[in-house]
């Protein structure tokens, strides 16, 4: 790993939609890229938790927004989301869980070097499921570590996913069959004995996005090693909650990680 890896190399203030959040897009340094971000922080001045923001998606699908980073940053978390490589100005090309997992482990340790910042929590909806697994494996620091409709195995959503086929050829390189190992790399559940942190999975049981199958094999994989695990799964619920929903949902993970640290 680069030392110079989630060094801060600009700052620029963004418009928030909350007065008590702060908004600033980040370009940091990413194994040698300058790689974008959007750091969300409280307006009051004490000590908070860290709140590593890994969104879905790839390229323009999933952006970061900022009215989501700014509503955990509410929750009273340092909040900041990778744009990963090659999207919105940063350098390099997004690769699907392959290198671009270096932009969220820099992310990681941009979050430790705040002085503002106390124990860090890893979030991933979608295919940052994926990433914060990852994340999480590498760095067994993490306070805890949540996966909201999240990707858990990287074969299965190529089976699943007809539409992404085409993309997930190109940026991966082939097919499973072709190329297994480019799809076992990517996929954490083969490296969940290394993971320390806790573990909340988060999924709608009629997710046709990602579907449930992938919390599932997540689940009895940690279980099957005695990790720390616990499941809140919703059976009328898609990869999309409602509003009124999405945002209990939202205290309630939060409430859930600050009393991993206590």
């Amino acid at each position: 790993m680069n030392d110079y890896n989630g060094k801060i190399v600009a700052f620029n203030r963004f418009p928030s939609p909350n007065p008590k959040v702060e908004l600033n897009v980040i370009t940091y340094l990413s194994n040698g890229l300058r790689v974008k971000g959007m750091l969300a922080e409280p307006k009051n001045k004490g000590v908070c938790d860290g709140f590593l923001y890994l969104r879905g998606g790839i390229k323009n699908v999933g952006k970061v927004r900022p009215s989501r980073i700014a509503q955990f940053a509410a929750e009273g978390f340092i909040v900041f989301a990778p744009y990963y490589r090659g999207n919105q100005g940063g350098e390099g090309n997004e690769d699907f869980a392959g290198d671009d997992r270096e932009d969220a482990f820099s992310a990681f340790l941009l979050l430790k070097s705040l002085p503002r910042v106390r124990d860090i929590h890893i979030f991933g909806f979608s295919r940052g499921g994926v990433m914060a697994l990852l994340t999480g494996i590498h760095f067994p620091d993490a306070a805890s570590v949540v996966t909201w409709g999240g990707v858990s195995d990287m074969t299965l959503t190529y089976m699943e996913r007809k539409d992404l086929r085409r993309m997930m050829k190109r940026v991966i390189g082939g097919t499973p069959e072709k190329y297994p190992e480019r799809y076992q790399v990517r996929t954490p559940l083969y490296e969940l004995e290394k993971l320390a942190a806790p573990v909340l999975i988060i999924h709608g049981v009629m997710d046709d996005n990602v579907s449930v199958e992938h919390a599932y094999r997540l689940e009895r994989r940690l279980r099957s090693l005695d990790k720390q695990v616990e499941c809140w799964y919703f059976d009328e619920f898609t990869h999309y909650f409602p509003p009124v929903i999405n945002r209990k949902v939202v205290r309630d993970l939060s409430n859930w990680m600050k009393n991993q640290c206590k």
